[in-house]
Order: C-alpha cells, then sequence, then structure tokens
C-alpha cells in the first residue's frame, strides 16, 4: 500500500501540470486573438480571466499584460509558475516513486520558467516561450506515461490530471454558457476562440466540419467519449482510476470511486437537449461542485484517513 503523503504528492503533481498546460494555452489563444481583431483579444482575456476566477475580469487592459502575468507572476497562486514550482516540490518530495525521464523533463522547465531571463524572454517572443512552455508540458506527461509503472502512483497522478481537467473546462464552459443576457463570446470568431482554449478546434471541426455554433461546441466539450479534454471523457478516466485504487485495496476507496461513477452516469445518460432547457450552467456548477467533492473524499480516504481504520482488528 501506498504511502499517504506519496500519494498525496503524486496526485498533485497531475492536478498542477495540468493547471500550468491550460493556463499556458489560453494565453496563448489571448495573445494570437491580437492579430486577429482588437475586441476580440479583449474578449479572449475577460473570458480567460473569468474562467480562472477573477472576479473583475473587464479590468483586463492589454491581452499580453494579462498573458504575462498569467504565465510569469510568483505571486498569482494560480499561474504557470507557481504550478510548475509546486509540481517540481512535489516530485522532488517523491523522486523515487517517478522515473528519471519524468524529473529531469520537469525540472528543466521549472529552471526554464524560473530564470532570470525568462520574463525577457516572454517580452521578446511571448508564442515562442508559451510554445514552448506547452511542448515541454506535453514532454513531461508523456514521459509519464511511457516510462512509470501504471500502479498506484501513476493512478493517483492521472486521477489528479483529470479532475483538474474537468474543473478547468466546466469554468470555460460555464463563463460562456451562463445565463446572463450577454455571453463574453458570441461570434464565430470568438467561438473558435473558446474551441483554442480547449484545444479542441481540430477534433471539433472532423466531428461537425465547419459549422462552428455555440450549441454544438457545448455538445462536444461536455458529452463526447473519444475527445480527451472533453468532461465526459475525463469523468470517466476518473471513476476508471478510483474503481482500480479501490480495488487495489481491498475495497477501501470505495466512496471518492461511487462519486466518480456517480457523476460519470450523470453525463453519460444526459442529453444536449435537456442541458439547454435547464441552463448549461446547472449541469457545470454540478460537474464543478462533484469534482471537488471527489477530491475531498479522495484526500480523506487515501491521504488524511485515521490510523486506526488501517489497523488490523
Amino acid at each position: 500500500m501506498m504511502l499517504a503523503r506519496v500519494a498525496d504528492s503524486l496526485y498533485w503533481i497531475g492536478r498542477h501540470l495540468e493547471r500550468a498546460e491550460h493556463i499556458s494555452r489560453i494565453s496563448t489563444v489571448m495573445l494570437n486573438a491580437t492579430l486577429d481583431r482588437a475586441d476580440l483579444a479583449a474578449q479572449a482575456a475577460q473570458l480567460a480571466l473569468a474562467a480562472l476566477g477573477d472576479a473583475e475580469p473587464e479590468r483586463a487592459v492589454l491581452p499580453v499584460d494579462s498573458a504575462r502575468a498569467l504565465v510569469l507572476d510568483r505571486e498569482n497562486e494560480g499561474s504557470v509558475v507557481t504550478s510548475l514550482a509546486s509540481a517540481r516540490e512535489n516530485a522532488r518530495q517523491v523522486r523515487d516513486q517517478i522515473t528519471t525521464e519524468v524529473w529531469e523533463r520537469l525540472n528543466l522547465l521549472y529552471l526554464r520558467v524560473t530564470d532570470a531571463k525568462a520574463k525577457r524572454a516572454f517580452n521578446v517572443d511571448a508564442p515562442g516561450f508559451l510554445h514552448g512552455v506547452i511542448a515541454d508540458l506535453h514532454l513531461v506527461t508523456g514521459a509519464a506515461d511511457a516510462t512509470m509503472s501504471h500502479g498506484e502512483g501513476w493512478r493517483f497522478m492521472q486521477a489528479g490530471v483529470h479532475i483538474e481537467r474537468a474543473k478547468l473546462i466546466a469554468h470555460l464552459l460555464k463563463v460562456r454558457f451562463n445565463q446572463t443576457p450577454a455571453p463574453i463570446l458570441d461570434d464565430h470568431l470568438a467561438l473558435v476562440c473558446l474551441l483554442r482554449m480547449a484545444c479542441a478546434l481540430e477534433p471539433y471541426l472532423r466531428v461537425y466540419t465547419a459549422d462552428v455554433t455555440a450549441r454544438h461546441i457545448l455538445e462536444f466539450l461536455l458529452f463526447n467519449e473519444d475527445f480527451p479534454r472533453s468532461i465526459r471523457f475525463s469523468t470517466a478516466r476518473i471513476e476508471e482510476h478510483l474503481n482500480h485504487l479501490a480495488r487495489g485495496r481491498g475495497g477501501q476507496g470505495a466512496e471518492p470511486a461511487r462519486l466518480a461513477g456517480r457523476l460519470n452516469a450523470r453525463l453519460a445518460f444526459a442529453v444536449v437537449e435537456d442541458v439547454e432547457a435547464t441552463g448549461a450552467d446547472v449541469l457545470l456548477t454540478t460537474v464543478d461542485r462533484e469534482c471537488s467533492a471527489i477530491d475531498q473524499t479522495l484526500y480523506d480516504t487515501f491521504i488524511a484517513y485515521p490510523l486506526e481504520s488501517r489497523l488490523p482488528a
């Protein structure tokens, strides 16, 4: 049985890496939007900041300033640099549980974004800087899949990845599909920006061709079972990994798996017509809330459990 502190560190490595990749990608979309249209860039910046929890996204002045803060602000707990610092610190604590390939790629990326020259490199070529960060993050996660044994430790890491991913995509969609009369993104180019923020443009076009509509985007990012960044895909993976962890511990861990199964079933049997009838923000709020509940029960079950519960009778 894996030590609780080890499980905790691996879980949070997954969550921090996923958050760093998501923020890097939406920052890239913000910057690319400035090439198309000034008002589109402002809309993209507002969407990104609102999806990441900024209570006043309209304060965004220039997309490049917003992107710089999201990536390099060490005082922002959710920035790329702080997420990578947290992932690296957790990896350092469980160095014997991850492979050399994973550690080296993560450490090199951390050193790159914390280097004294990082801010200058961003100012000179922000899109290039972000592209490099995203590529290196893919190398880290690819190395984890390709070189780590797919046992308990890897499953804790993957559970962290997909819980974070489901929450982030739910937040992104909720900003666009809330019940306010004037959504932030409301035209073709803006909807394309939304798909790019979810790394979904090309997969979406393969399903719906060039018919870019808000309804199809909602359906694709909520319910598509094959696209790895849809909420449905992530909830299925969360259930899969938590079921494996529960079985590997003789049934201990059944509660997180039960909550994950309930959330996955909720999405498996939902249809976009019902979501539209009740309002998409209702389902998206439920996804976010239930992912948080899974996170808490996972912590209570595998990390902060009473010692007496693991002692033989």
